[in-house]
């Protein structure tokens, strides 16, 4: 019997829709290769766009096609010079995020190639971590309040709850179980400091009983944005708060060539969407610029997080197509310093795809 999944695509704005094709294009290719799977996806319209055109950047129908499917793919979203009225970015993935319960943002982090980094010594494989950050409160939370520009004063408010600490911690453990190797998960927090942080970390304690298998640790903040650059090969799942990831997640990025190599998957109990960490890059749209890999890493989780046998295999042949890609330095987009367009990177992908898929490995 077949198995259907109704996948939502959000192409979103500026780059968002050119590498979001391009992962689609890849995931229509591998479909006739996947035994008793079948994918039905289901396009809509969201972000700036959207909200210029109908006022509404996460437009109802599209919202309940989401909360129906069995993941969403999305491209990139927001204009940084298109905003809501109080001044604040579009941002429609933060509303998804805190709307489907997507609270685990889940961001592997991997060297392929010892050229892609600026760190000393470390070559592919060599840099191999996640960094979890809970994404539906922390400073977050309050995004929402309007400062008054007139004031003397502005704050925020900073949630930390026992459930949304205690299924994210859990989350990364079971995380670092499947992945093997170092099992250790390291808190990044500053609980010197912030009374929510020893909350956060008196909850994280308490999960780390159920796991005597994996290691836990505690991390500062500060500290960790030393030790990401000096010792990243020491670490291997990190859970910390959504300001915390947010900032961390980009730095992570960098040591591995940058935001165009950072994949993400936000999930959630029933719900996941699955979406390169980098933004819309405005300037470069429409320009076959842009770097898919991102696009495409986050592609093969959402494959491995449908979880059958098939869409599993999908994902493992997908990130060896990327991995056989990027083991010859010269095949890198502008942004990593090649020359090869969005397209003719993701032809090259295609091709080792196949390969994959007819079990013949690399020809790198």
């Amino acid at each position: 019997m077949t198995k259907t999944f109704h996948i939502v695509v959000l192409g979103g704005d500026g780059i968002g829709p050119e590498v979001c094709d391009q992962s689609v294009r890849l995931l229509q290719q591998m479909q006739p290769h996947l035994d008793g799977v079948e994918f039905h996806l289901d396009p809509h319209d969201v972000g700036v766009g959207e909200y210029q055109r109908s006022g509404e950047a996460l437009p109802d129908s599209a919202f309940e096609a989401c909360l129906a499917s069995d993941a969403v793919l999305l491209g990139a979203m927001g204009l940084p010079n298109v905003r809501y009225p109080n001044g604040k970015e579009i941002a429609p993935q933060l509303d998804l995020r805190e709307r489907l319960q997507l609270y685990g943002g889940v961001r592997p982090i991997q060297l392929f190639h010892e050229s892609d980094t600026p760190l000393k010594d470390y070559g592919a494989g060599d840099i191999d971590f996640v960094l979890v950050r809970e994404s539906t409160e922390g400073l977050f939370y309050g995004r929402d309040a309007v400062a008054d520009l007139s004031a003397d004063e502005a704050t925020n408010q900073l949630r930390i709850s026992r459930q949304a600490s205690e299924r994210v911690c859990r989350l990364s453990f079971e995380l670092a179980r499947r992945r093997g190797g170092k099992k250790k998960v390291s808190l990044i927090d500053k609980a010197n400091v912030l009374s929510t942080m020893v909350y956060f970390r008196h909850i994280f304690d308490e999960v780390a009983k159920d796991f005597p298998d994996v290691t836990a640790e505690h991390v500062y903040v500060d500290a960790m944005a030393l030790f990401m650059v000096r010792r990243p090969h020491d670490f291997d799942v990190m859970v910390t708060e959504n300001m915390f990831g947010d900032i961390l997640s980009d730095l992570a990025a960098g040591i591995v060539g940058g935001m165009g190599m950072a994949p993400s998957g936000d999930i959630g109990d029933n719900a996941a969407v699955f979406q390169p960490s980098h933004g819309s890059a405005p300037d470069i749209a429409g320009r076959s610029l842009a770097n898919p890999i991102a696009m495409h890493l986050s592609t093969a989780m959402m494959l491995d997080w449908l979880d059958h046998p098939e869409t599993k295999r999908g994902a493992e042949a997908l990130k060896a197509a990327v991995a056989d890609v990027l083991s010859d330095p010269n095949q890198r987009t502008a942004d990593m310093g090649g020359k090869l367009s969005t397209v003719e990177i993701t032809d090259r992908i295609s091709r080792s795809l196949d390969r994959q898929l007819q079990g013949q490995g690399s020809t790198a």
